[in-house]
């Protein structure tokens, strides 16, 4: 049972935590608020909320885009999986100490610095429309297939960097530990080091991820039916730019709980991390 001097110092505690709760939500309130009468007292609201607003073009482009949607969600699914394995393998490269595995560490450098360098759209562009250009026998010419391809190569090269940070994080003590076990270096990382990097890196690994499902509309550039092509379709022949706004929601929708998510496992680790150093 808490001492009454501890009850009270908790009392205070919620109090001030309410007001600070209370004073932010009041200045959010009038900060939005002063922000939606500037917007709608403009000379031009009336012309913006038909063009960027209208219910009825929202409504009209709703089925197509929600289709083109279910496809960005879909590649989102299959990229994601294909870019933890690809970003897990070249930092395994990288971090091969074995001389006969030289050439493989330099190749997954080459690798993770061209990809990193190279802006996504432009790979988006050149893999989706250079690939099928080539005409060569049993290679698909898929734009989604190919977008997907364009993806996983530059986000690989990103996550690959993730992991490595991780595993460059654990303590080398426990490199030493598994020596004295009698594991090798393989066996070591497989059953000792990666499984606590992952651990670490996986709040950020979930900020690639909602990066990566934004990032899949760049498969429109390639005419990839998706959501945002559906949008550019509707607006290109009604001269509305609703669809757009109606697509932004989607995305929204999906991404905003990820990002909580992520907050959440971050949070997590954060409050794992100091228990451990009680």
């Amino acid at each position: 049972m808490p001492s009454e001097r501890e009850q009270e110092r908790r009392r205070l505690r919620r109090t001030l935590r309410l007001r600070s709760v209370l004073i932010a939500s009041t200045l959010m309130v009038a900060v939005v608020g002063a922000l939606v009468v500037g917007l709608v007292s403009s000379p031009g609201w009336e012309r913006f909320r038909q063009t960027f607003f209208s219910w009825p073009d929202a409504r009209a482009s709703f089925p197509a885009i929600a289709d083109g949607f279910w496809l960005n969600v879909q590649l989102f699914m299959i990229c994601e999986v294909l870019i933890l394995v690809v970003g897990l393998a070249v930092a395994l490269a990288r971090q091969a100490r074995s001389p006969w595995l030289a050439p493989l560490r330099l190749l997954a450098v080459v690798y993770v610095d061209l990809f990193r360098g190279v802006p996504t759209v432009l790979l988006v562009l050149m893999l989706g429309f250079g690939m099928p250009a080539l005409g060569l026998q049993g290679v698909p010419i898929s734009g989604f297939f190919w977008a997907g391809v364009a993806l996983v190569l530059s986000y690989g090269a990103y996550v690959a960097e993730v992991f490595r940070s991780g595993i460059e994080s654990i303590h080398p003590s426990q490199l030493s530990s598994a020596d004295a076990l009698g594991l090798s270096r393989a066996q070591a990382m497989r059953f000792v080091v990666v499984p606590q990097a992952v651990r670490r890196v996986a709040p950020p690994l979930l900020n690639d991820f909602v990066s990566l499902q934004k990032d899949t509309a760049l498969v429109s550039v390639v005419a990839v039916f998706d959501a945002v092509f559906a949008a550019r379709d509707y607006t290109a022949f009604n001269f509305n730019f609703t669809p757009y706004v109606v697509v932004a929601l989607f995305f929204i929708a999906l991404t905003i709980p990820l990002a909580r998510a992520t907050d959440w496992l971050g949070r997590q680790a954060l409050e794992r991390e100091r228990a451990g150093a009680r």
